[in-house]
């Protein structure tokens, strides 16, 4: 999420951690900056929406560039496939992601079974509309 160095963000209040996450929450989901103060809330982080419109002002860019840069389809070029086992109102279900060398999730599929052609179907997918985009 965050490829600057942390010294960007030195002589504030919060952690670093938080105030990447918040600029990411305004930029990454159509979210107020009342909506993002709410969901900081929830975990217990006190900020008023004017202390996260100034970091969206300072830091913003930033993220803005990243995301779009992401959606464009620009992923790194070493990928995994990774398999986890949820819990969903009691029965077990089993979450095959694609994540890309920097975390960043570029499919998932949810499965009551554990199907492992299902999941090598998934990944072979990514790697048809990766390829289709470079030629």
């Amino acid at each position: 999420m965050i490829e600057e160095p942390f010294t960007r963000y030195q002589r504030h209040r919060f952690p670093a951690e938080i105030i990447a996450h918040a600029v990411w929450l305004y930029y990454r989901f159509p979210l107020s900056l009342r909506d993002v103060e709410d969901l900081l809330a929830e975990r217990g982080i006190e900020v008023s929406f004017q202390t996260v419109s100034e970091w969206v002002v300072k830091f913003g860019l930033k993220f803005a560039c990243q995301l779009r840069r992401r959606s464009r389809g620009n992923f790194t070029d070493k990928w995994h496939l990774d398999e986890l086992v949820v819990s969903i109102k009691g029965r077990k279900y089993w979450l095959w992601r694609a994540v890309d060398a920097e975390g960043y999730v570029l499919d998932a599929l949810l499965q009551s079974r554990r199907n492992k052609k299902a999941a090598l179907r998934l990944m072979r997918k990514l790697l048809k509309n990766r390829a289709s985009r470079r030629g």
